[in-house]
């Protein structure tokens, strides 16, 4: 196929759906992947429905050897988004559950690495190809009780510097996204283990977070940038974010 290639993990809700339909609407062909088939099938659908090119592959970025199986199976990849990741608890260091941390980095991190490390051939053997990160304010300054979501996005962000620095010379850009407070259907709910109350506590007050639809929009501009631009590193916060621990909330 010589239609440009994107692949999206993590994009049956969320940043990750609204990711693919904007590169979809870009004109490139969406790879969907994600654990949950039926989601990541029902959006391919929608898409091709709309006259846009996608279809749906069912994976789990932890799966090392699924991961290799489907970078295999691939005629192409010109652009990785990867958006695989989570949070889960807001405990501290002190009481944080070792099981939560390590299924964060598992995810945020060597999710990240396993499907770079895999498409990385194909991204170079295209000439143009484009790494995408999505990270998180979380990267980039700490905050009570995110520890160990902290600590992932930073692994997250360090592994996307690094690999900047070793491509260079080669036709790969390496962007990272780092969004701030974005209102999903699932981000808190997941966090707080379907805890409604304390997830609707994150938003409390704030007017406009982002969605996850702005997000999208900023990893479609960053992508579609000539060749020659690399967006190093976007951080994007709504309005009412100034910092991770200072958000106004009117009353």
């Amino acid at each position: 196929m010589s239609t440009r290639t994107a692949v999206v993990t993590g994009a049956s809700s969320g940043i990750g759906a609204a990711t693919a339909r904007r590169l979809a609407e870009a004109g490139y062909r969406v790879l969907l992947t994600a654990r949950r088939a039926d989601r990541i099938e029902g959006l391919a659908a929608e898409l091709t429905a709309a006259g846009l090119e996608a279809a749906a592959h069912p994976l789990d970025v932890t799966d090392r050897a699924a991961v290799d199986a489907f970078a295999a199976s691939l005629d192409r990849c010109d652009v990785l988004v990867n958006n695989a990741g989570g949070a889960l608890g807001l405990d501290p260091v002190a009481t944080g559950d070792p099981a939560d941390w390590r299924a964060m980095y598992e995810v945020n991190v060597l999710g990240v690495l396993h499907v770079t490390q895999a498409l990385l051939p194909a991204l170079t053997a295209s000439g143009d190809g484009t790494v995408v990160v999505l990270t998180s304010t979380a990267g980039h300054g700490t905050y009570e009780g995110g520890g160990g979501y902290v600590a992932a996005k930073h692994g997250a962000h360090a592994l996307a510097e690094t690999l900047r620095l070793e491509l260079c010379g080669k036709p790969v850009r390496v962007i990272e996204v780092a969004p701030g407070m974005v209102r999903t259907d699932e981000f808190a709910m997941t966090r707080f283990h379907g805890d409604e109350e304390r997830a609707a506590a994150v938003y409390a007050g704030v007017a406009e977070p982002l969605t996850a639809e702005d997000v999208a929009d900023t990893v479609a501009w960053a992508v579609t940038r000539p060749p020659h631009v690399n967006i190093d590193l976007l951080v994007v916060r709504p309005r009412a974010q100034a910092s991770n621990t200072k958000v106004h909330r009117e009353r």
